[in-house]
């Protein structure tokens, strides 16, 4: 890309998308997001542990809890994902590598690879790139992995989110006077 066609971006676009501001709502949001942590000793309160009487109680149990932990029910999804790759070791080395190799192709700049005589084009890097992973991928199971974490974070939370009450403090706000 010449200066010319960089010059004809119009700056405006380009402050926007990166300004200062931006980035302090955005850190101030994942900040406030941290700050919403449950204590353990709230989430795992097992003297509020019941079966639901019927399904509009479920219904305002899972409401209820869904809003008040989700950021510890984001932990526990986070915390599954990391064990899913942790034991798909092929799958996360397919990631790293695939990742590590799209880094090092847009390293290049556009430029030419010249390994001695050898000069590969970028299309012809990221061709080798998509031979070597599109197999490893495959052997990597990636969809029965995104199954089964689907199927232990449904799990896991739902389970959480509808055996647990809520607060007594939660009934006396919902009643109408």
């Amino acid at each position: 890309m010449s200066f010319a066609q960089l010059s004809n971006i119009p700056f405006s676009q380009f402050t926007e998308r990166f300004s200062l501001d931006r980035l302090r709502t955005d850190a101030g949001s994942l900040q406030n997001k941290f700050s919403n942590i449950r204590p353990p000793q709230e989430f795992f309160d097992i003297k509020r542990l019941s079966k639901p009487t019927n399904f509009g109680d479920l219904q305002s149990r899972i409401s209820y809890n869904l809003k008040y932990y989700q950021t510890n029910y984001a932990i526990i999804v986070s915390m599954l994902s990391i064990y899913s790759l942790l034991t798909n070791l092929l799958l996360l080395f397919v990631i790293v590598f695939v990742g590590l190799g799209v880094l090092g192709i847009s390293k290049l700049q556009g430029s030419d690879l010249e390994i001695g005589p050898l000069k590969l084009t970028n299309s012809q890097l990221y061709t080798g790139l998509l031979v070597v992973a599109l197999p490893l991928g495959f052997l990597a199971s990636p969809i029965s992995t995104v199954l089964w974490l689907i199927g232990a974070s449904s799990v896991s939370v739902l389970s959480h989110a509808s055996f647990l009450e809520k607060p007594i403090e939660t009934a006396f706000e919902e009643e109408t006077v």
